[in-house]
């Protein structure tokens, strides 16, 4: 039975484990789930709690809403001094100017991106400029990053954050801790962190997060959502294993779920049993089958079957998707089906954003899934 994002953020309250991790497709409502958990844990009130900074904090979370803490103040009128604005909040305060793990910050950013490119906050740590070094004692000052290094950079402040909450709070003595700003945290919600990575940065993000999740000794909960199969997949091959160094137990601590939106705007919450990492392409595959068996196929389960394609050829070693489609009866290759496939997975326009599709087009999906299902011998 589909359940309301806010009681799906209850059933993972309710949910006695110290890690869940969740796999749901982009737009299907991980975000927005961020925000339920957290206002179920800490229900806004009238007293201002970002004035009483961290203390008041039950819960510190990594979304997209973290990332409208930093805005770009681009100097638009001599396009010389572009800096990264840091919205006043307790979180940045605390690990900036109360700790003091600028340098940690900027090392955890330039193992992701690269070791070149230097971050620098200004005395009061309200704003950040970057640099680029070319290695003959030239800079490139003042330049705007990326979106994808923007983000690296949001997550590696958190990251230091989670560093230092995390070797706080695993003192057992809260009167022996060197801060009383952390006693009250009983959460750390984390969704899609850095999805802008490649394959290399993703996987040492996911081993390193894993590990730092074992090594809290705390009553300190994570959950951990993402729409990237191979960062689930890394995260789940890591906790579902016991670490000797750690008091961390898997079959205790840990749990896997799947979120699923339901077309009547539900949504449905799966814990998963199998001790398989999640295999990705037959998960979309046996989503195509099941669209299609029910008649129930949109534009996006061409997108689906484009992801098959392309995984297969990787693997397969061809150089390109297209070369794994069935050929016309001449032998020569089909431009009408890979056009199809090119249009419905990438649209361009607002006119093609249309859910709906013809018949046809709903009986070339079944075809190109059975003929490459046998082609290449999918079980």
């Amino acid at each position: 039975m589909g359940k309301s994002l806010n009681e799906i953020a209850q059933l993972l309250k309710d949910k006695d484990k110290k890690v869940q991790l969740i796999y749901a497709f982009n737009g299907n409502g991980k975000t927005r789930l961020s925000r339920e958990f957290r206002l179920l844990v800490e229900p806004k009130t009238d007293i201002d709690t970002e004035e009483i900074g961290l203390a008041s904090k039950k819960i510190i979370y990594y979304s997209a809403f973290t990332e409208d803490l930093f805005y770009w103040d681009n100097d638009l009128e001599n396009d010389v001094d572009i800096k990264l604005r840091i919205q006043p909040n307790s979180f940045t305060g605390w690990v900036l100017k109360e700790q003091g793990q600028d340098q940690n910050v900027i090392d955890n950013f330039q193992k992701y991106t690269n070791h070149k490119l230097t971050p620098k906050f200004d005395l009061n740590f309200t704003e950040v400029t970057f640099s680029f070094e070319r290695g003959n004692d030239e800079h490139s000052q003042n330049i705007k990053i990326s979106k994808g290094e923007e983000s690296n950079f949001v997550w590696s402040v958190f990251y230091s954050l989670l560093e230092q909450v995390i070797d706080v709070l695993n003192i057992p003595d809260p009167s022996d801790r060197e801060t009383d700003k952390l006693n009250q945290l009983e959460y750390v919600f984390i969704d899609d962190p850095v999805s802008s990575l490649d394959d290399n940065h993703l996987i040492w993000l996911a081993v390193n997060l894993a590990d730092l999740i074992k090594m809290s000794q705390s009553n300190l909960k994570f959950v951990i959502t993402t729409h990237n199969p191979l960062f689930y997949n890394v995260l789940y091959n890591e906790l579902s294993r016991d670490d000797k160094r750690y008091s961390y137990k898997a079959k205790r601590d840990f749990v896997k779920h799947r979120l699923k939106k339901l077309d009547d705007g539900l949504f449905l919450l799966e814990e998963q049993t199998s001790d398989s990492p999640f295999a990705y392409h037959l998960y979309l595959k046996k989503e195509i089958e099941k669209a299609v068996e029910s008649g129930q196929i949109k534009k996006y389960h061409f997108s689906f079957l484009r992801n098959i394609l392309e995984k297969t050829s990787t693997f397969l070693g061809y150089d390109n998707w297209v070369d794994l489609l069935p050929l016309t009866t001449d032998g020569n290759s089909n431009s009408y089906v890979k056009r199809i496939i090119n249009l419905s997975s990438h649209s361009k326009h607002s006119g093609d954003e249309m859910a709906e599709l013809s018949d046809d087009d709903k009986r070339v999906l079944d075809y190109l899934l059975r003929e490459i299902m046998s082609t290449y011998k999918f079980k």
